[in-house]
């Protein structure tokens, strides 16, 4: 039913990638696509972190790459992440949106146009606002919007923006959010 999972998160969300991305199997059936903030001088070390306790490859895409299933695609630091229709990547380092690059927003809103009702996004702990309007543009195309439980966050400002914005389909917890993707076929 659903052909791709998208997830941006911020401060706080880094364990909980992590503990995502080790929850599954090495046959998960669809792509996931990482948009999450980091430190935009720090260009390596990030993948490598999330690599050693995933069950999926882990990679950052190059401009134009096609997004194949059963791959995590972290958007590269400092660069924006978008979904093309044809279902490949561009990268690009236009202005920073909700003072992030990459935007949560531009991740989830390219990815929900390219997807329409056969995405799941999901949206974590966070410090800012950036991925609560992706969210209702996702959840307007007829994604499946989920959001962290705010009372388990690190810091609940991206969780609670993406909740007064967006009537999401669950509030799930870590646990539920890794049992919810292990459930998908």
């Amino acid at each position: 039913m659903y052909k791709a999972v998208v997830i941006g998160g911020s401060a706080g969300s880094f364990q909980v990638i992590t503990r995502i991305l080790n929850s599954l199997p090495k046959n998960f059936p669809l792509p996931i696509l990482l948009s999450l903030h980091r430190l935009k001088h720090v260009r390596s070390g990030f993948v490598e972190a999330l690599s050693i306790k995933s069950g999926i490859e882990v990679v950052e895409p190059f401009d134009k790459d096609t997004i194949k299933p059963g791959k995590a695609y972290l958007a590269p630091s400092n660069y924006h992440m978008y979904i093309e229709l044809n279902k490949k990547i561009a990268l690009s380092t236009e202005e920073p949106v909700n003072h992030s690059r990459p935007s949560i927003d531009l991740t989830f809103e390219t990815a929900a146009q390219a997807y329409r009702d056969k995405i799941v996004g999901i949206i974590l702990s966070g410090a800012n606002r950036d991925g609560a309007y992706g969210l209702k543009k996702l959840k307007q195309l007829g994604g499946l919007a989920i959001v962290q439980d705010p009372n388990e966050c690190q810091v609940k400002t991206m969780t609670e923006a993406s909740l007064k914005m967006t009537q999401v389909d669950h509030i799930f917890t870590t646990q539920q959010i890794i049992n919810f993707l292990q459930n998908l076929k």
